[in-house]
Parts: structure tokens; sequence; C-alpha cells
């Protein structure tokens, strides 16, 4: 066929304009949005109502704040057939605004772990969803009409085909591991192409589940929960996606020696650094790590900030329009995104109420009221007035915050100087001592915000008037060294001074985990002054319970006033005593003794740990806390003797502190006694659980209060009220 030269030019001048069109919307199609956030999308647990999808928000992949009051943001009722929702898997399409979410669709309460079915969804705003059941054996009856499980799908593009391949575990009934298998979806996200497909193919035929693949450079990783070997979270590798992943190695890569599961695999924004985190479900946490390789882990779960308990989720790089969506549709101005960072502040214990609409800044020692700057600052799509310094010594001032797409909220927020939590940040049983040697007072306390009461140093603190206290540092390292016989669970310390010739002495009692084995056991170490330096024995002082029962802690010393002697106390689940030799670093044996008070129940004076002993006009006080410590109802009892080794006769009215959960005070115990020199005026230094912790670890999220402690005519300790505002400064 022949042309003129014009009709030719014509020709290739809409050839070369259709496919320079044609790139032009590739490269549209393909170009990755600026990420600069971070969607969390999880469900909670496997209740009534947990079994939902969430949302969370991070602007750092580091910290993360519920949306929506950590309601769900969809209907299980509404998208499943089960009515229940597990294991959200959210993935950005590959045109950069289209979003697709894969679920478990499973009701623990109703199914138990056998389900069939798997959710698959849509959506251009991350708000409204197209969603579509398949259930697996009535879809591919011939190939899988035998399948029981059918878990936690996940969504991937395929570059090679340009179609989204959805993965997940299926099992058979019977004896039959769990084995992840794949689908691509059909164009509308609504169905599968063909019958599934083996993906994994394990050597030992173990049971795989919950599997995340992230493509890095050309390559394909594949994480994923085994049974392989110890059980936890593996990594498969391969070139292709969709088959030949082999395994370096069968070692876990998750970082935990608890079961784990649901790895979930991010990129930062704007880094080579992967997050790899997963459900530690055994005991209800999440852990994070971080890697620049995709192979090897470190853990960072000290930077990491949830005020929600996930199970189960992924994570997502989002944009600011998309973070500003969400915020306008599932932030709430009773949930409020801020906090306040003044270094003044006693932060663990700021309160924020979104239903009164009020907040509460407990400042420390000295803080000057009339032109305090509280430094409240919120997370982006959060606007705050007034900024700067504000006079609360006249009461509340008025903040507002103005959430993005929503009404301006008044908050009313007062400010002032409360003396508890005496210490700031986190510990837990409190010995307090006064010192003739110094005139000082000086509380030795369990370092506490270790999950599993892992702390490994003890440190002291130090008052001249029981309000103001000084971080003195530490005392003890057991990572360091500084105790030959134990490596770990620094727990409990008691200590004593001693006058001894002219000097004073030191004897700081203390347990902790025996190298040698065996569990908890108590030891001692000795200093010259009440700040150290102290110097541990080689080897635990008691190693054996004479109940045959509980471990060797909370040990308590005590000099009897009367006769000169010392003493120690200890025990848990029962109460033992002897008296120290001399040397104050051994027991006469032969003096052991069981003098657990016996009946009570955990309402009342049921011996469980913490024993502490006074002495005031005559009469020995025992005194000892009741149930565990992570309990709301963890409190306070005692009884009296005439001897510093019993009986013990328990009181008509047993218990001397306990919560006051009308003003936010929990797990008030653990404690000790101080007596102001030359007057009949007492004090009882104990600790709480930290009220924002109430529900998260709450055993090891606890803070030292002091407050009065007063007795009766008839010599019987009157109740103590615990209080937030604390003591005034003793003279």
């Amino acid at each position: 066929m022949n042309k003129s030269k014009p009709e030719l030019i014509a020709v290739i001048l809409k050839c070369f304009l259709f496919f320079t069109g044609l790139f032009s919307i590739v490269s549209c199609q393909n170009k990755a949005p600026q990420t600069d956030a971070y969607l969390f999308a999880y469900f909670t647990g496997n209740g009534p109502g947990e079994e939902a999808i969430r949302y969370a928000l991070s602007t750092d992949g580091y910290n993360y704040r519920a949306l929506n009051n950590n309601q769900p943001v969809l209907d299980s009722k509404q998208i499943s057939t089960s009515g229940g929702v597990r294991d959200p898997h959210i993935l950005r399409g590959a045109d950069g605004k289209t979003f697709y979410m894969v679920a478990t669709d499973l009701y623990v309460p109703e199914q138990g772990w056998n389900n069939f079915a798997l959710i698959l969804m849509k959506s251009t705003d991350l708000i409204n969803w197209k969603t579509t059941v398949i259930n697996i054996p009535e879809t591919y009856p011939e190939e899988f009409g035998d399948v029981d499980r059918v878990w936690a799908p996940q969504t991937i593009y395929d570059k090679a085909t340009g179609k989204y391949m959805v993965y997940w575990s299926m099992k058979y009934r019977g004896a039959h591991p769990d084995i992840i298998y794949y689908a691509y979806a059909d164009e509308d996200f609504s169905g599968f192409e063909a019958a599934p497909k083996q993906l994994l193919y394990n050597p030992t035929n173990n049971a795989c589940i919950d599997g995340d693949i992230i493509e890095k450079d050309g390559t394909f990783y594949f994480f994923h929960k085994s049974e392989s070997g110890a059980p936890g979270i593996k990594l498969a590798i391969s070139d292709k996606l969709t088959e030949g992943y082999t395994y370096p190695n069968f070692d876990r890569v998750d970082k935990e020696t608890a079961r784990v599961e649901g790895s979930g695999v991010f990129k930062r924004n704007n880094s080579d650094e992967y997050i790899l985190m997963y459900d530690v479900y055994t005991n209800g946490r999440y852990q994070f790590t971080k890697s620049p390789d995709l192979q090897h882990f470190e853990v960072i779960d000290e930077e990491i900030s949830m005020n929600f308990h996930p199970r189960h989720g992924t994570v997502m790089p989002i944009t600011s329009e998309e973070y500003n969506r969400l915020m306008a549709t599932y932030a709430k101005p009773d949930d409020l995104f801020v906090e306040a960072t003044a270094g003044q502040l006693k932060k663990n214990n700021v309160r924020i109420n979104g239903k009164e609409k009020t907040i509460h800044l407990p400042v420390k020692v000295g803080t000057d009221l009339t032109a305090f700057d509280p430094q409240i600052s919120a997370w982006r799509g959060i606007t705050v007035a007034p900024q700067g310094p504000q006079d609360f010594s006249k009461g509340a001032v008025d903040y507002t915050f103005t959430i993005v797409g929503q009404e301006p909220v008044v908050y009313s927020v007062t400010a002032s100087e409360d003396h508890n939590p005496a210490l700031v940040g986190f510990y837990a049983d409190p010995q307090v001592l006064y010192s003739n040697k110094t005139g000082k007072y000086y509380i030795y306390p369990t370092s506490d915000g270790f999950p599993g009461w892992s702390g490994y140093y003890f440190k002291v603190f130090s008052s001249d008037d029981l309000v103001d206290w000084k971080d003195e540092g530490k005392i003890l390292d057991m990572k360091a060294g500084d105790v030959p016989w134990a490596d770990g669970s620094s727990w409990a310390p008691t200590i004593v001074e001693k006058k001894v010739g002219d000097n004073y002495k030191y004897y700081y009692y203390f347990s902790g985990n025996y190298v040698a084995g065996g569990g908890k056991q108590i030891g001692v170490a000795v200093a010259d002054d009440p700040t150290g330096p102290f110097v541990a024995q080689n080897e635990p002082m008691i190693k054996e319970s004479p109940a045959g029962r509980g471990q060797q802690i909370d040990p308590c010393a005590f000099i009897d006033p009367v006769s000169g002697k010392a003493y120690i106390y200890w025990g848990n689940g029962y109460l033992a005593a002897a008296e120290l030799n001399d040397d104050m670093v051994s027991i006469k044996k032969e003096t052991i003794k069981v003098l657990t008070p016996k009946g009570g129940t955990l309402a009342d004076y049921a011996f469980r740990e913490g024993i502490y002993v006074i002495y005031r006009e005559g009469t020995y006080y025992f005194m000892w806390s009741v149930d565990d410590t992570g309990s709301p109802n963890y409190h306070v009892a005692y009884g009296t003797s005439k001897s510093p080794m019993g009986p013990i006769k328990v009181a008509e009215n047993p218990i001397t502190l306990i919560q006051d959960s009308a003003n936010g005070i929990y797990g008030t115990g653990h404690h000790s006694v101080v007596q102001v020199p030359g007057n009949d005026e007492w004090y009882i230094v104990y600790h709480r659980i930290n009220a924002k912790h109430l529900h998260n670890g709450p055993g090891y999220h606890r803070e030292v209060c002091v407050d009065k402690m007063e007795f009766n005519e008839d010599g019987t300790i009157k109740p103590v009220v615990p209080t937030g505002k604390g003591i005034d400064p003793v003279q």
C-alpha cells in the first residue's frame, strides 16, 4: 500500500502520540503516592464484639492511637457470614488510589477454631467498602469440600501478571497440617479466577499459617508462622512470587521465646528500615522489630506506644490527604490525640477525661503555676489554643481543640502540685528508711515497668521532708555483675540501719533469680552510707522455703527496739521469720519459724506477701499484702503480737489500706512504714497501679505513694485513705 509523504508523517505522528499517551497513563498509574503516615488495621480478641476491624493511625510507624474510640469501623455482622471478622490485611493498589482488604470470616465464640470463608473488600477512600464473602468448600467442593479451616488471608500485587494474588492457610478435616494456598482475584476483587493452588511447601510438612510477603529488589520474602523446629515466625525466600520458596534455615525470625503469630511487615516512609511486627498472643501483647535487610531483626518495643491492644493486623503507609480523611471521619473529641510534654509534669499521671472534657496536670514540687506552659501538643490534624505559659494558680484554663473537618471542642484544664505518686516513674515495693546518720529519709523500691517483673537493678531516692525526692541513682545492677549469685528479677528490697561501734552500717536485703537454679532467693548487700556503695555477698542468704511452698521473696528486716535483736521476715504464700546473727548477713537457722496468719479471704486478710513489721507502745504490728499485685483489690491487712516472733493475732478490722476506685486509685499494697523521729507521727509508703495501665500490665506499672497512718486510742490502726494529693512536707 502506497501513501504520500504527508500521509506517512501523519500516521507516524498519530502512533507517536498514542504510545506517548499510553506511556503517560501507565506512568501515572504506577507512580507511588507520597506517604507520610500509617494506618493500622486490626481486631482485638476472641470474645463477642472483639472480632471486628478497627483502625489506628501513626505519623512515624512507632506510635499509634486508635480511631473511633477503638470501636469497629465496619460491622462484622454486615460483612461476614459468621458475625466475626479477624486478621485484617490492608493493601494499596497498583494505581495508588484503590485499596484492598481481606480478612478471616470466623466467630470464635460459636465456631471455635473451625471456619470456611474469607472476606474480600475493595475501597477508594478507606471509609466505604464493597465486600464479598467466599466460602471455600461451597465454591470449590471438588478440590476443597473437606476443608474446615480458612485463616488469615493477605493480598499482594503481582507485577508480572497485573493481578492481585490472595494467599491464606487452609486445613482439611482430621489430622492434617495447615497449608498456605493462593489464588488470583478477579477484576472486581469479588471472587477468584480459579481454584486455589498450594503456594508454600514446608519440607517438614508442619503447619504454616499467617503468611505475609514483601518484595525487595526482585526477591520475595515470605514471613509466616511455622511449627517446624521451634514454633514461631519463619522466613522463606524466592525470586518468583508464586513458586520456589526455600528456607535459609528454620530458626525463628521473631525475637520472642513465647508463642507468636500474625506476622506483619512494612517499610517505613522515606527510610530503608523495615518493621516486622507480630502478635505475642500467649500474653496479650505485640512485639515490634526492625531490620535493614529483612533477615536480621532487633527488638524496638521500648520505642513503640499504643493506646489499644491489637491482635493480628497490618500496617499500611498512607498520604496526608488519607490521614486527614480518616481523622475527620473517625477521630473523636472525647478521645483526643493530644499529650502534655512539659518537663515539670508527672507525665504518667496526666488525666484526660473525654466524657467530662477535662484535663488534669499534676506537676512536680516547686513548679510555678502562675506562668506554667504544659506544652500541650496534638497529633497532625488537630489544632490547640492557647499556646505558651498560662496562669493555673487561679483555677482551670480553657483549651480549644479542633479536629480537621469537625467543630471545635473546649476542655477545662487544671494543674496542681500533687505529691502522689511521690516518685516520678514506675517503681514498686517501696521500703522507707530514716537515717540517723544523715537526718534524711530514703526510699528503696523495685524498679518497675518491665514486662514479667524482669527488672534487674535497684535505685534509691532521698528526701528531707518525705515530699521532695531526689534520685540518687542505681545501687545494685545485676546485669553489671553487682550481685554474683543473681542474674535478674531484682525484687522487693528492705533495709535497716545499725550502729556498729561508732559508725553506721546499712544492711540491704533483696530477692533475685539464683543463677544456680531454684528460683527466687534472698541475699544481702552492705554499705557504710544509705546511698552506697553497696557490696553484695557472693551467695544468697535464704535459699529454701520453711513452709515447703512459695518463693523466697519480699524480705523485711527489723531491729527490735526492746531487745536490740535483729530479725528478718519473708515469704510468698507463707510468712517465715528468723533471728539474724550479729553479722547481719546470716540467720540463726534454729530460730526459723513459720508465722503465716491462718484463715482469711482475698476480701480481707488472706496472707500473700509483702510483710512489714513495726513496734509501737509495747505492741508489734505485722502488716502484709493480700491478693495479687496486679489486682485492683491488692491491699494491706494487719495483726498484732507481743513478740517479734509471734504468734500473730489478726485485727478485728484487719484492712489498713485498700483501693479507692471512685477516685481512680487501685492496687494499693506492698508497703513500709516510717516514724518521724521523736514523734508519734507515722507515714505509710506503698505502691498503687498506675490508672492508665489498669488493663495493660497492671502488675508491673506501679508507682510509689506516701500517706499518713494514724492509730486509735486503743492502738488499732485507722484505715488509711489513699490520696492523689499526698502529704504536706514533714518538718
